[in-house]
């Protein structure tokens, strides 16, 4: 279930009202008359099936209260209630497989803007990966996946694609094409600083580096793992499952890759620094396509819920 709030213009509530009556995937409704300061009006509280949600949402946009008034939807956590069950039953498909757009296009929206905290989290990540490199320690390079705050503009720009948001991609690919400019940037620097203090050196690059050199060799395997990743990643963000999503991290060679581009610039390594490079274009790549492929199903199967929930 989901928790609805809305504040309604007193000439509105009624119809309001109305709509949320009759909706079977409606329960628990109050109304607090004249209780709203700004904006002024009535307040009305529900509780809304997952799978409805775009439908209410939808239906009160079109009554203008998103200008009017206010909308807001969050999730409930626990919720014990016989008419919520109820609702649940009457809603097309099953909860964890609907996707509200709403709530998705604003989680991810927030993680598509280029800002000071989301380049210090992928330039750490990337020094870290540049040391795993040298080190040939994965240990270093899974813990470099967390750190990266990368998969957030990737899921934003699948998003913006999916809901025609050019504002989105735009902000979207300034913060990837920015945010890995300047993560490679600072390791290229980091890279010869710890060479100047003798903790690196370039035969560390050179040397054989078995458990690690995977990430300057693409090959199809690359593709396809960021492409299941991918579509892992967004189904984790539009169903919530965090845990999903941590293992959607630490399985592309995303901020790696993008790290070996800078130690291997750093040591003058050309060959190294193009596969990287290539490695980290594939990957992104092919998350990208993977998500708003799988945007676009997850689409296409609710609009074709939708009549037969009518029907």
């Amino acid at each position: 279930m989901m928790h609805l709030r809305v504040i309604s213009p007193s000439e509105t509530t009624e119809e309001v009202l109305s709509y949320l009556v009759a909706e079977p995937a409606v329960a628990n409704l109050v109304v607090h008359r004249g209780a709203a300061v700004d904006p002024a009006g009535d307040v009305v509280i529900a509780d809304v099936a997952r799978e409805s949600a775009n439908e209410v949402l939808r239906e009160l946009k079109a009554m203008g209260l998103d200008k009017n008034g206010s909308i807001a939807l969050d999730a409930v956590g626990v919720a014990l209630s016989s008419r919520g069950s109820e609702a649940e039953k009457a809603a097309p498909g099953a909860g964890d497989d609907a996707v509200v757009w709403e709530e998705i296009e604003q989680r991810t929206g927030e993680e598509s803007r280029l800002s000071v905290t989301f380049l210090l989290f992928l330039s750490i990540a990337t020094v870290i990966a540049g040391i795993g490199v040298l080190l040939d320690q994965p240990i270093l390079i899974v813990g470099a996946m967390v750190v990266g705050p990368e998969f957030g503009p990737l899921a934003a720009l699948s998003v913006g694609v999916i809901r025609r948001r050019p504002r989105v991609i735009g902000r979207s690919l300034l913060a990837l094409t920015v945010g890995f400019a300047v993560a490679i940037v600072v390791t290229v620097l980091s890279t010869l600083a710890l060479n100047a203090g003798g903790l690196v050196t370039r035969e560390m690059l050179l040397g054989a580096r078995p458990l690690t050199d995977f990430i300057w060799r693409p090959d199809a395997l690359s593709w396809v793992i960021a492409f299941l990743a991918g579509i892992a990643g967004i189904l984790s963000l539009t169903t919530a499952k965090s845990g999903a999503l941590i293992g959607v991290l630490i399985s592309v060679t995303t901020v790696p890759a993008a790290g070996n581009v800078a130690v291997a610039i750093a040591y003058g390594v050309p060959d190294e620094a193009w596969g990287s490079a290539l490695q980290l274009g594939i990957n992104l790549g092919a998350i990208a396509t993977a998500g708003i492929l799988t945007l676009a199903v997850q689409r296409w199967l609710s609009r074709r819920r939708r009549p037969a929930a009518r029907a």
